[in-house]
This record gives C-alpha cells, sequence and structure tokens, in this order.
C-alpha cells in the first residue's frame, strides 16, 4: 500500500501505459471477430436500387480479399514458385485475416516480417511485406481504435529498426523510414475517419436525448394544463357545493335530523371527491409525483360505501356468494370502482329506484352484477356523457375481463362484470369464507341501516 503511494507519475504514467498496450494487442489476441458488414443508408448508399444496395454492404469485405489477391499475385511474380509461400502466400493470408481476427493477422504479419528479411537478406520491407504490411496496418486500425493504432505504428517502426539492424547492418535504413511515414499517414487518415464518426455518434445520441427530453416536456406542460383546467372546474364547484352544504343547516329554523344528516353527508362526500381530485391531479401534474401512502378502496369497504349511497336516497341489496378471499389489489380496486360508478348511475339516472349488488367468488375469478329497476318518484334523471360506461369498460379490459352493460326488460339498467384473478393468500381458497355460501345486506335510503339476513 505505501509503495503504491510513493509512486512517481511517471511510473504510473508507464504503467497505464503498459496495461493499455496489454489490453489492446495481447488480451484476446486471436479471438474471433468477423468484420460486420458496412451500414447502407449513407448519402450514396441508399441511392443504389435494389440487390446493388444490398451488396454495398460488403465492399468493404470484397476490398480486403482483393488485397490479398494482389498480394498474392506480386509475391508470385516476385520469387516465381520458388518463394511463393514466403513472399506471397503467407502475406495475403496475413491481409485476408484481417477480416477474421485482426489482431491476430497483425502480429502474424510482424512475424513474418523478420523471416522474410532473413530469407531475402535485403531488409525487413520487400515490396511485397511492404504493400500486405500496409493493408494490415490500415484494416486493423479502422476495425479497433485510435490508441490502437498508434500502439501497432510504434511497434512496427521498432521491429524494422532492428531487423535493419541486424540483418542489413543499417544500410536499408530508408525502407524503414519510407513504411514509418507511409503507415503514420494511412494510420492518421483511419483515426481522423473514426474521430470524426464517434463525434457524430455522439451528436446522434445528444439529440436523441434531446429531442426525448423535449416531448417529455411538452408532454408534461400539457398534462399541467388539463390539470390547471381539471382543478378550476371541477375543484371551484366541489368546494361551493362543501360550503353551502356546511352552511344550510343554520338558514332553516330548527331543521329536522335528517336534513342535517343528509347535508353532512354531502359535505363529506364533496370533501372526498376534492380529495381524490388533489390526488389524481399530482399524478397528471409531474412524472415524480409519489402519491400518498392512503390504502385504496377494495371490497371489504363496500358497505360503507353502500351506506353512504343509501344516505343519498338509494336502496340498495347486496348479495356475496362463494369463498370470500383476498384478491389482487387492482382487482380489488377495480370491483369497487365499477360498483361505485354503477351506483352513482342508478342514483343520477333512475332516481327513486331500488339497486342490487352481487358479487361472486369463484375458482377463476370475480363476478359482479349491479343492476336497478326503473326511475320512480318526482326526482327527474340527469344527463350523462357516458364517460361512465366507458371507464368501467377501460378497467375491465386492462385485468382481461368480460363486462356488458344493458337496459333490462322492466326498464332498468344492468352492469355485469367478470374479472380474472387468482387468490393472493397463501392460505385455502376458503379462509376467509365457506365455500358455497352466501350473504344478502340491504339498506334503507331513509335510515341507512344494514339488515344482514342468512
Amino acid at each position: 500500500m505505501t509503495e503504491t503511494k510513493t509512486r512517481s507519475p511517471e511510473l504510473l504514467l508507464a504503467a497505464g501505459a503498459i496495461d493499455e498496450l496489454r489490453h489492446d494487442l495481447f488480451q484476446d489476441a486471436f479471438a474471433y471477430r468477423p468484420m460486420a458488414p458496412m451500414r447502407t443508408d449513407g448519402p450514396l448508399t441508399r441511392r443504389l436500387p435494389g440487390r446493388l444496395g444490398a451488396g454495398a454492404a460488403w465492399i468493404p469485405h470484397a476490398a480486403v480479399l482483393g488485397a490479398a489477391l494482389i498480394t498474392f499475385m506480386a509475391g508470385f511474380t516476385e520469387t516465381g514458385n520458388a518463394g511463393v509461400l514466403l513472399s506471397g502466400l503467407l502475406p495475403a493470408i496475413c491481409v485476408a485475416m484481417t477480416l477474421i481476427r485482426p489482431v491476430g493477422a497483425f502480429w502474424m504479419a510482424m512475424a513474418l516480417m523478420p523471416v522474410s528479411a532473413v530469407v531475402s537478406g535485403e531488409g525487413p520491407w520487400g515490396a511485397t511485406t511492404f504493400f500486405s504490411h500496409l493493408v494490415v496496418l490500415f484494416v486493423v486500425a479502422a476495425r479497433t481504435r485510435p490508441r490502437t493504432a498508434a500502439w501497432m505504428w510504434a511497434l512496427t517502426l521498432l521491429l524494422g529498426l532492428v531487423v535493419e539492424g541486424v540483418v542489413t547492418g543499417g544500410d536499408g535504413g530508408s525502407s524503414t523510414a519510407a513504411m514509418a511515414v507511409a503507415s503514420a499517414f494511412a494510420l492518421l487518415v483511419v483515426s481522423l475517419v473514426q474521430v470524426r464518426r464517434e463525434a457524430q455518434r455522439e451528436v446522434t445520441v445528444q439529440r436523441t436525448v434531446t429531442a426525448v427530453e423535449r416531448d417529455r416536456r411538452t408532454l408534461l406542460e400539457e398534462r399541467t394544463t388539463i390539470a390547471r383546467e381539471l382543478h378550476d372546474v371541477v375543484a371551484h364547484h366541489m368546494s361551493v357545493v362543501a360550503i353551502q352544504a356546511e352552511a344550510a343547516p343554520y338558514r332553516v329554523e330548527n331543521p329536522p335530523p335528517e336534513l342535517e344528516q343528509a347535508f353532512v353527508t354531502i359535505r363529506e362526500n364533496a370533501v372526498a371527491a376534492l380529495t381524490e381530485l388533489r390526488r389524481v391531479l399530482g399524478v397528471v401534474r409531474a412524472d415524480d409525483y409519489e402519491a400518498p401512502d392512503a390504502p385504496q378502496p377494495t371490497l371489504a369497504d363496500l358497505d360503507r360505501l353502500l351506506a353512504n349511497v343509501g344516505e343519498a336516497g338509494l336502496v340498495t341489496e347486496k348479495a356475496v356468494t362463494g369463498a370470500v378471499r383476498e384478491l389482487p389489489q387492482g382487482v380489488e380496486l377495480s370491483a369497487y370502482r365499477i360498483i361505485q360508478e354503477a351506483l352513482s348511475n342508478s342514483l343520477r339516472h333512475a332516481p327513486g329506484a331500488p339497486a342490487r349488488v352481487e358479487i361472486g367468488y369463484v375458482l377463476g375469478g370475480l363476478g359482479l352484477r349491479v343492476v336497478n329497476g326503473p326511475a320512480t318518484g318526482p326526482v327527474k334523471p340527469s344527463p350523462g356523457a357516458g364517460h361512465g360506461i366507458t371507464g368501467m369498460r377501460e378497467r375491465v379490459a386492462m385485468l382481461n375481463g368480460e363486462m356488458t352493460a344493458e337496459a333490462t326488460a322492466e326498464g332498468g339498467y344492468e352492469v355485469t362484470a367478470f374479472i380474472p384473478a387468482q387468490p393472493t393468500g397463501s392460505g385455502e381458497p376458503g379462509a376467509s369464507g365457506t365455500s358455497g355460501t352466501s350473504s344478502t345486506s340491504s339498506t334503507s335510503g331513509t335510515s341507512g341501516a344494514s339488515v344482514e339476513q342468512g
């Protein structure tokens, strides 16, 4: 630990450079890395028709194989049958090998260069070796990164100088200098192309991120506008209803208890609606909104809902069949909201008519049925836009269930739904109820009392 801390920056820099060299040129040097086809969406290739455009993706592969063929033919012409293996075939294999094992092809070319110099006695860079090594450097640099190209250039120059010093006594320095200049120029061109391509890729990524952020900001602004309009319209009127319901009993001398209770119920419903509205507005206004930890209603809260609508004047009757059990939260909430909306529709569209709520726990899920009779009494039905039925259908469809909503032969309305679900509890299916039992409760619109019947 102490030795690491006392190392000089120069030693750390050298150690880092050696580690980079090992990673780029020694680690998995002969790994299989086939060259991918070229993209055909460029400004020129995308204009090519049909099969010609598809074949353009293999132009780099054809160019490399063409260079390998030229290398072989040049070596054969230079030495004839006698030295074609060393001066033609092996350099051509090095060039072709860059298509599948690029770093391995570089090392093979490096190993071939001193062997060729010793056999020929003319220095490390004969015409064929010079051409093949330059092609290998170019292709490998194009398939790796600029840092690897710099390492390859330095190692090539170093080995060329060593071989010249051993084989020719330093007389052939001009060939190594020519290789150094030619390879430096070729690697510089490749590196510039790679840097430009990487910069374009970064710009494309930044543009994509910017476009996504702009879309999110636009969506958030639209949602904020909707939330503001919803708050200004609905919240204002619900607040007025709550205030008027609270103040109404004081405007009547000696109001009957039933009237006072009715106004209390109106105010409680208005306050509850405002609370739900604020929760929905919070979700609409921001993506990172955290909903409060208040529990969502379930079927266990159904009696409270029936008592609530009973105080509003709706006579309801509840029937439960099957083994009552705990269901997934989404199923419980959706079932509660469907019953709530169906009872609200009964209050608005069929005032004075009784309603019956049936809940059936079956093996594959939950069955619901809410039916009401025709409107009776002096109160006129309220018009509706049909959004409640649409919302119920969306809830059921989200859970892969089925739903029907239609008028009955007696002039009432019936909503039926089936929601597939599996029990969430770890106990037996009938842990919280007895299979095959049913319970019925009736809620009066005048007293709000609930009577359980066996």
